[in-house]
């Protein structure tokens, strides 16, 4: 048989080969999707009791294992019922004429021999591994495509040609430039049926320190990334689902398009948060806004902490002093010996914590200054001074209680701004942060600021409740008895030192060249000690300051294992579109990362001016056009300015919204679309504070036709 040309009883042939074996893995998971609900039925029967208020020791012991036995049946049960699109969607022919076929999850038979290997497994590695030049004792590799467990397409590629089995039929044209052609839809794919050998790399490289995955547009970074979260928890499930891995994208949107991607591997034990959510088990919100340029500069620089720290040692009221009467004596504390005791305290405390502290070093300054002949011991001075009312107006004063969103929200008062950023900020910048913050709510670059000012202030200590008082029948009071128990159930120390967010065991961050230095801090304390995956690409930062990104990149990293991967291939972007990105990008970053884009589809991108009477009727032919030019989604990139209400005012996109997206440069990141218009380029980079970056990012979008329209006349962004 011709292996070159296979003929269509060829192809039939091979799809009823592979379609026989699908079925013979979905039988087997039928039986194991049986076998696991008769072990999680039966876990529920290992220990009935008809207890209800207490339990013996024993008893207890047979509860755990009733339940460690009943969790471990429901999660294999929960894998084995998962969704699996293409369950089965690799095979491997091997030069001693053994095959493997690899898939999501692993599948056995009866005798315990595998039908199925888990693609993270060892055994699979040739199946992404293997090349020409170094084919690992795989002759062939195949990858088939399914829908649920119909086997409907091949694509082969032919690796050892001189092996004694080279004879097999070669069908298709290789998975990955097939996979490449398909249209995209709301929800990125996995491409666990063609990663790429320096893709798989980057995925199974050890998950000790910092593993820094870098490159261009369209490499695959992020996608990369993720199969490496669920590689990292293959292969050390107990120290990643125990501790837990943390994965951070650049927006909600972008969250919401990789949901899908971990579960269809086979992982749900992740969490994703978008950076604006990072602090949400702080914090309790999750904020989307995004801040002018100017405030997002502001607000991420490290000079923040600084004003912070001040604002937070800012008093509520000018110049508090302190004046007592005590048995006829006038004992003062000025403003300078107050602002001391301040500076005293808070050197060994947070702010909330420290009000005991501050009492008691507010007293002691006070007895100091009573005359010996007075003669009262301190236990008796400090009851009298603690019981005036001019005392307690004060403290509650001096050191309230201080909540993070009440501190932060200070900053909208300009009158504040300029006592706090003396010497920090000039006189713009501190307009430009107070404006940012007359908003009714968060930006994302705020939920830096709150979590920063949490670990400030610390947590608030909740007041010692008085003894309850209970009535006898003769009218007579008398304390109730309160007992240890008591207090342990209705009240709980707090710990100064406690932390208030979660921790991880590993975190993996992408779109990292956008993290401000605020937000590394901010994310450092969710994996104080974990483990790393950074992705990013400085040549599509949004942050104006490389620099300044890597000073933080080399802080993070500090002395810990560390290991980098760039990846050289650009399979998103036309090779048309991806020329003139590259020379947008490198008039402004000359060392800009430029893959190599291995597609053409024979369509220049087509460059556009309007007038802006005339914007609204172009755009909606455009769209119209690229309706009938594409099969899957369309994106519109445009400037802040002109986004609201733009999509409202389109007929083409009322009629089709499930094609159709209007979204900002930086809220495109990381996304894709068959289709794409940037609208306004110079407006853009204007509106955005990573300038020709942030447009960079935006014409690297499609994966098959590009449209700018600028308005007004040509742009000067036109290399």
């Amino acid at each position: 048989m011709d292996s070159a040309v296979p003929t269509p009883n060829a192809l039939e042939h091979e799809l009823a080969i592979e379609q026989a074996h699908v079925d013979l893995v979905y039988k087997h998971l039928k039986k194991a999707t049986k076998s696991a609900k008769k072990v999680a039925a039966h876990g529920q029967q290992i220990f009935q009791s008809d207890r209800q208020t207490w339990v013996r020791e024993e008893d207890g012991t047979a509860l755990f294992e009733r339940d460690a036995f009943a969790f471990a049946a429901a999660r294999r049960l929960a894998e084995l019922d998962a969704e699996h699109e293409g369950l089965v969607f690799g095979r491997l022919d091997h030069t001693d004429a053994e095959i493997r076929y690899i898939g999501r999850i692993g599948v056995r038979d009866d005798d315990y021999e595998p039908l199925v290997i888990d693609w993270r497994a060892r055994a699979a590695e040739p199946f992404y591994r293997a090349t020409a030049s170094n084919p690992m004792e795989v002759v062939r590799r195949r990858v088939l495509r399914c829908r649920n467990d119909i086997v409907t397409g091949i694509e082969d590629d032919l690796l050892d040609a001189d092996a004694p089995h080279a004879d097999l039929p070669i069908i298709g044209e290789g998975a990955l430039m097939a996979a490449l052609k398909r249209a995209r839809g709301p929800r990125m794919r996995d491409i666990v049926a063609t990663i790429q050998g320096e893709q798989d790399e980057a995925i199974r490289a050890d998950y000790r320190g910092v593993t820094v995955i870098a490159g261009g547009p369209g490499t695959g970074k992020t996608v990369v990334a993720l199969h490496r979260a669920a590689y990292l928890l293959y292969s050390n499930r107990r120290r990643f689902e125990r501790g837990g891995i943390l994965v951070v994208g650049p927006s909600g949107m972008f969250m919401n398009y990789i949901e899908r991607v971990l579960p269809s591997l086979g992982e749900d034990s992740v969490v994703l948060r978008p950076i604006g959510g990072v602090a949400v088990d702080s914090l309790g919100l999750s904020a989307a806004r995004i801040d002018s340029a100017e405030a997002a500069v502001i607000k991420g620089s490290l000079r923040m902490l600084e004003l912070l720290k001040r604002l937070v040692n800012l008093p509520l009221s000018d110049a508090p002093k302190l004046l007592v009467t005590v048995k006829g004596e006038a004992l003062r504390l000025e403003t300078g010996e107050i602002a001391r005791i301040r500076r005293e305290v808070l050197s060994r405390n947070k702010v909330n914590s420290g009000r005991n502290a501050a009492q008691a070093a507010v007293l002691a300054a006070l007895y100091a200054k009573l005359p010996e002949d007075v003669g009262l011991d301190f236990e008796i001075f400090s009851e009298l001074i603690t019981d005036a009312a001019s005392y307690r107006m004060f403290l509650q004063e001096w050191w309230p209680d201080l909540e993070a969103a009440d501190v932060l929200r200070r900053l909208a008062d300009p009158k504040v701004v300029v006592r706090v950023a003396d010497g920090l900020f000039d006189a713009g910048e501190q307009a430009e942060l107070a404006a940012s913050l007359a908003f009714p709510d968060w930006s994302v670059a705020d939920t830096a600021l709150l979590d920063e000012l949490l670990e400030i202030l610390g947590p608030i200590v909740p007041e010692e409740p008085e003894d309850p008082l209970i009535f006898l029948p003769d009218g007579t009071e008398m304390s109730e008895i309160v007992t240890t128990a008591d207090r342990l159930s209705h009240h709980r120390e707090v710990d100064p030192d406690d932390v208030s967010h979660d921790t991880f065991a590993h975190v993996l961050v992408d779109e990292a060249q956008d993290i401000s230095p605020m937000q590394w801090r901010m994310l450092r304390r969710r994996g104080s000690e974990a483990s790393w995956t950074i992705v990013g690409d400085p040549a599509q930062s949004s942050w104006p300051d490389l620099n300044e990104t890597d000073r933080a990149l080399t802080d993070l990293i500090g002395k810990a294992p560390n290991r980098k991967f760039r990846l050289s291939t650009n399979y998103r972007s036309p090779a048309e579109v991806f020329d003139l990105a590259a020379r947008v990008v490198q008039r402004e970053f000359p060392g800009a990362d430029l893959p190599n884009a291995v597609r053409t589809t024979g369509f220049d991108p087509l460059l556009l001016d309007v007038s802006e009477d005339q914007l609204a009727e172009r755009l909606e032919q455009v769209l119209t056009d690229l309706l009938d030019q594409v099969a899957g989604t369309i994106g519109v990139i445009a400037p802040p300015s002109r986004l609201d209400g733009l999509a409202a005012a389109s007929a083409v996109t009322a009629a089709n919204a499930d094609r159709i997206s209007f979204i900002s440069p930086l809220n495109a990141k990381g996304l894709e679309y068959d289709g794409v218009v940037v609208l306004a380029p110079d407006e853009v980079v204007a509106q955005s504070p990573g300038g020709p970056r942030v447009l960079y990012v935006a014409l690297t979008r499609p994966t098959q036709r590009l449209v700018t329209i600028d308005v007004g006349g040509a742009g000067s962004w036109r290399p």
